[in-house]
């Protein structure tokens, strides 16, 4: 790499200090963490959205755990020296403030090392600010010319490439930081944005300049998986692509990295593991209930692609418990794989229109229309709430063509909502019920769509009214929900289970609708109530209703499958004995086929695997996993938030829109509609 592009992509890594430093700033902004300094480090304002915020706290708390864990040894180890503190790639953190405040320096100080334009950038904004000056102490500014950019008697900020280690040792030593005391070194989302070598150096150069120190990471991991390829494709087109991530996949290459290069003791886990194993349930309700929120998948998949560790040299520093023992975060990896589902696109861009959305719902209306509707997607180029049809029609080739389609008369309007459930009434009818159109927003209105063909009786001149369903003054305000047909004394009902809604993170509720009057009525359940969910799946078996997974009232995943069994008096709640059990999943779709419950996609935050399809042999309770084979389909597939319609006939399962908000990395939606092929599922399985 020549000097030129070296400046840019340097250039580039220093903007994402800038947007993180704005995002840390909107973090304080709203009541997240405590810190009246970012702001004041951070020139300009800006306002992110709860995913956002999500993401930087657990990120926030993760470092504050592994310093305070570090200062705690101070205590521990009153006649030893005092502490230092050295942040590499520091950028515009408030980190030496917040310590200052607390009280936490008294006997310890703080070196940190950036880019030389960050450093002088950030002293200058230090020597402008009355109130951080005021917990400086008396400063000293550096020359243009030097590599010492600000020093107090506690503090000190030194403009240096990290590449650069000789110079960085020698700088270090005249700002008078000594190998020799007890250390905490923090890279906070740095090694990434090294190349490989120079990354590799670094780790090596702290272990063998450090006798007695801890070092702390947080970056990105899992770079294969959909989620992981969106992450890096986005660093991509920012010019500061992420380094090492192939070398070091997981937590588990990352700990022997460092144990390579000289560390002795070495802890690391994913945001998810740190998120509810080190934050007390009372802190987590407090961040859940800061503003509304219904990201959860990738608030999940994000913390599954970050990771934190800690890793350890000298006698003392090796009794630091920086992540001690706490409540087991189980992983549940899935069983060896039974085989695998191959996947090919079904439509594309040269056959008509593509579902890009996710968030919608889809239903069979005939054995050659597929009518797909609601969520948040990509129309007319561009991204939001979806209100117009789309249609997946299957011509006398076998051959399915997509099109967009409006809905006609003055009457009711489609509103665009999202996570609604929609039931097929006939070929030409779809009840639509559920959904929100906002957080705060549900979408109370039952709504039925009609669909009835032009004088040319082509699928392509299909036209769409919609009009209220049910009584007047019924109203459903959750979404996130299921809807599944059952049976009770000869009569069709509509079991509607579970979900959210603006006043409950999660329901445990349900109703049974009458399929002719759409009446709601009340028929007996026996046994004992399944925990509150949402985002599960739920299919219609023997006449009653399969539930399986969803999201719990403390925002994990959950792996019961249950079954409301039809009874003389109304229906029994009975819960599935499963082996081996099954991974805690949400977010996914499910379809029974020969007695057997498919279970597709959706999120899991329980292993490090990416979920495929499981299947389910109702008769005996054994499951097995099957993966899926994407050679052929475009790359990134991401298998939640998206719909499938299962083809029993063509041992076929259609994968329609999916993907999501995915952090700061851009939406996703996948482009095609895919279809799995089944036929390797034989009866006899």
């Amino acid at each position: 790499m020549g000097p030129r592009s070296r400046e840019r992509r340097a250039g580039a890594v220093q903007s994402t200090n800038d947007s993180s430093a704005l995002s840390k700033s909107s973090l304080a902004a709203r009541g997240y963490v405590q810190d009246a300094f970012v702001a004041l480090l951070v020139p300009g304002t800006a306002r992110r959205a709860p995913l956002i915020h999500r993401g930087y706290y657990v990120r926030a708390r993760a470092v504050r755990h592994c310093v305070h864990a570090f200062l705690r040894r101070e205590r521990a180890y009153p006649e030893a020296p005092r502490l230092q503190i050295l942040s590499l790639g520091a950028g515009s953190d408030s980190l030496y403030f917040c310590l200052k405040t607390d009280g936490l320096l008294a006997r310890a100080a703080v070196w940190e090392v950036d880019f030389p334009d960050v450093a002088r950038r950030k002293a200058e904004r230090i020597a402008e600010t009355p109130e951080l000056c005021a917990l400086t102490g008396p400063f000293q500014r550096g020359s243009p010319a030097s590599v010492l950019c600000f020093e107090s008697l506690d503090y000190h900020i030194l403009g240096l490439d990290l590449r650069q280690l000789q110079e960085l040792d020698e700088a270090l030593a005249s700002a008078g930081l000594d190998v020799t005391t007890p250390t905490l070194l923090l890279a906070e989302a740095v090694l990434t944005y090294l190349e490989p070598v120079s990354a590799a150096s670094l780790i090596a150069w702290a272990a063998r300049r450090f006798p007695d120190a801890l070092f702390v990471v947080y970056e990105q991991m899992k770079p294969q998986d959909a989620f992981g390829q969106f992450m890096l494709q986005h660093f991509q087109q920012l010019n500061s692509p992420l380094h090492g991530l192939d070398s070091f996949p997981d937590v588990e290459a990352q700990r022997c990295r460092f144990l390579q290069a000289g560390w002795t003791a070495c802890s690391a886990m994913d945001m998810n593991e740190f998120y509810h194993c080190f934050l007390p349930a009372e802190e987590r309700w407090r961040i859940e209930n800061l503003e509304p929120f219904d990201e959860f998948e990738e608030w999940h998949l994000k913390c599954a692609h970050y990771f934190v560790l800690a890793a350890s040299r000298g006698d003392t520093l090796s009794q630091t418990l920086v992540f001690p023992p706490a409540e087991v975060f189980p992983r549940v990896d899935p069983a060896s794989p039974s085989g695998v589902f191959d996947a090919r696109i079904v439509t594309n861009d040269n056959q008509g229109s593509t579902l890009k959305t996710f968030g919608h719902a889809s239903v069979l209306l005939s054995s050659g229309i597929i009518l797909s509707a609601g969520g948040f997607g990509e129309q007319e180029r561009r991204h939001c709430r979806v209100n117009k049809f789309h249609l997946l029609s299957r011509n006398s080739d076998s051959e399915w063509k997509g099109f967009h389609i409006d809905s006609c008369g003055t009457g009711t309007q489609w509103d665009g909502r999202l996570y609604h459930t929609m039931t097929r009434l006939s070929d030409t009818q779809v009840l639509v019920l559920g959904g929100r159109l906002s957080p705060v927003n549900p979408a109370l209105s039952p709504l039925q769509i009609h669909l009835f063909k032009n004088e040319d009786n082509s699928t392509e001149s299909l036209n769409v009214t919609v009009t209220r369903a049910g009584p007047g003054n019924f109203t459903l305000s959750c979404w996130r929900h299921s809807t599944t047909e059952v049976s009770y004394k000869n009569q069709k009902y509509l079991f509607v289970y579970g979900g959210r809604s603006v006043l409950e993170p999660v329901l445990s509720d349900w109703h049974f609708l009458h399929v002719g009057t759409m009446a709601s009525v009340k028929i007996p359940v026996e046994g004992e109530a399944p925990e509150a969910r949402h985002s599960h799946s739920a299919c219609s078996w023997q006449g009653g209703a399969l539930i399986a997974g969803g999201l719990g009232a403390s925002e994990e995943p959950l792996n019961s499958v249950l079954f409301l069994r039809p009874i003389s008096c109304g229906f029994l709640w009975e819960s599935i004995d499963i082996q081996p059990p099954i991974t805690p999943r949400y977010s996914h779709t499910a379809h029974v086929l020969n007695e057997k419950l498919l279970l597709v996609g959706g999120i899991w935050i329980h292993s490090s695997l990416v979920p495929g399809v499981t299947v389910v042999n109702l008769t005996t309770g054994l499951s097995s996993e099957y993966q899926i084979d994407t050679t052929c389909v475009p790359w990134p597939l991401m298998l939640h938030n998206h719909t499938s319609i299962l083809l029993p006939e063509e041992q076929q399962l259609l994968l329609l829109g999916g993907g999501g908000n995915c952090f700061s990395f851009g939406t996703y939606f996948n482009p095609h509609t895919v279809t799995l092929d089944l036929s390797s599922l034989s009866v006899g399985q």
